[in-house]
């Protein structure tokens, strides 16, 4: 005798805990023959058509605003799930998601070089992998000594300056960046925060001015 699994234990496990949501899943299900009105019990050999029917026509989707545009996009019918762990896009990820939005938001605008002032060696790393595939970084330690020739350059060559003023940043070496007068203040965005999803939000709400 195969083994069983409780429908909505299993739809669980999947973040479909919303109720519309797992009456969409449930829907799904029963249009395909796989269970049938009021059957709560789901047998093991069905259980791969069901993840495979589920992944073909829905996207699970966070309530971010993001996770939302990019669940439209697919095609697919959007699928709310709680936790948002289970969200297709950002995966729960305050990081995550704000990586997506500003890569949409610098195709969208025309930016291709970005310049990030600060930040832990970690940090500059993640970035660097997470963005370096879509974007043309540069990375400045703002530990080490920057003159003011080398800020320049970096000035005339982004597109967009994210000084990032709540971590490893020199005074020294910031003022290159943000003098008063600077032709390129319109492309200077001086962050108060830490982490990289307040980094990026601050460079999206620039970009979106």
């Amino acid at each position: 005798m195969s083994a069983d699994k409780d429908i909505d234990a299993w739809f669980a496990e999947r973040g479909i805990t919303v109720q519309d949501s797992r009456r969409l899943a449930r829907a799904a299900l029963e249009e395909a023959g796989l269970t049938r009105p009021g059957k709560t019990r789901l047998s093991e050999p069905k259980l791969p058509k069901a993840e495979e029917l589920l992944a073909e026509r829905f996207y699970r989707v966070c309530t971010a605003t993001e996770c939302q545009h990019a669940a439209r996009a697919s095609g697919r019918v959007l699928l709310l799930v709680d936790p948002r762990s289970h969200c297709e896009h950002c995966g729960g990820s305050n990081n995550r998601r704000a990586e997506a939005a500003f890569l949409e938001t610098c195709k969208r605008r025309g930016v291709n070089k970005v310049v990030v002032v600060g930040g832990s060696p970690a940090v500059r790393e993640e970035l660097e992998a997470k963005l370096g595939a879509r974007l043309h970084l540069r990375m400045v330690d703002g530990t080490e000594r920057r003159t003011g020739n080398q800020a320049q350059g970096d000035l005339e060559w982004g597109d967009l300056v994210l000084v990032w003023g709540a971590t490893e940043l020199h005074h020294k070496v910031s003022s290159h960046y943000t003098q008063p007068g600077s032709p390129h203040r319109h492309k200077v965005v001086h962050v108060v925060r830490r982490g990289v999803a307040a980094l990026l939000e601050a460079g999206i709400t620039h970009l979106e001015r």
